[in-house]
């Protein structure tokens, strides 16, 4: 059983207490880079992915209370091939499935949330590789995960009364809360995986 949204995001909050200047700063730099690099689209392309899976090892950092720094947000181009390749297929499956209708799109981009945060754990994992894995690990938690999104959409429009300036605030609970999500999410995959070797064993000692 994976911890209550409520709870998850509960922890951000307090993970950050004392840290929201850095959480803050360290978006600013994030989206100042990404929004200049999307003036030009292959530079876009090619900085998102590792600029992504940097942002994921800054906010898990946060989450699980270790150093967190703002320079972590460029430990993606340490794994440069793959989180290139990562992003464009993860932008690829997406768009194929929006061809035939937005809630396809929405539910692929779901099983794929996990991507960023499993290459910014595992150097060693490939692309396809990432994306599968997180296909597999919202397996059973795509509704959780659109829960949650659906939480951040109400904050979302809070703070677009507040001219945007609450956005500050709310992109780095809201990434912490989605590491905390991964972290929550990664213990269950690993008792589910466990409990399945188990059974194996169990059925050739039967046999």
């Amino acid at each position: 059983m994976t911890t209550e949204n409520n709870v998850l995001m509960r922890q951000a909050r307090r993970s950050l207490d004392g840290k929201w200047g850095l959480a803050i700063a360290t978006f600013v730099v994030y989206a100042i880079i990404i929004s200049a690099a999307n003036g030009f689209p292959l530079l876009g392309l090619i900085i998102s992915g590792p600029m992504a899976v940097g942002f994921a090892i800054f906010s898990l950092n946060i989450g699980r209370g270790e150093e967190a720094k703002l320079e972590q947000i460029f430990d993606g181009f340490k794994n440069f091939g793959n989180t290139v390749g990562a992003y464009v297929l993860y932008v690829i499956f997406v768009l194929l499935w929006m061809l035939l209708l937005i809630v396809p799109g929405i539910i692929a981009a779901i099983s794929y949330s996990q991507t960023f945060f499993i290459l910014a754990e595992d150097n060693e994992i490939g692309p396809m590789e990432a994306l599968k894995k997180s296909r597999d690990m919202m397996d059973g938690y795509k509704w959780k995960y659109f829960e949650m999104s659906l939480m951040f959409f109400g904050l979302s429009l809070l703070c677009i009364l507040t001219l945007g300036i609450g956005f500050l605030w709310l992109i780095p609970f809201m990434q912490v809360s989605y590491a905390n999500f991964y972290d929550d999410l990664k213990g269950e995959f690993v008792l589910e995986e466990t409990d399945l070797v188990d059974e194996d064993i169990l059925d050739k000692d039967l046999v």
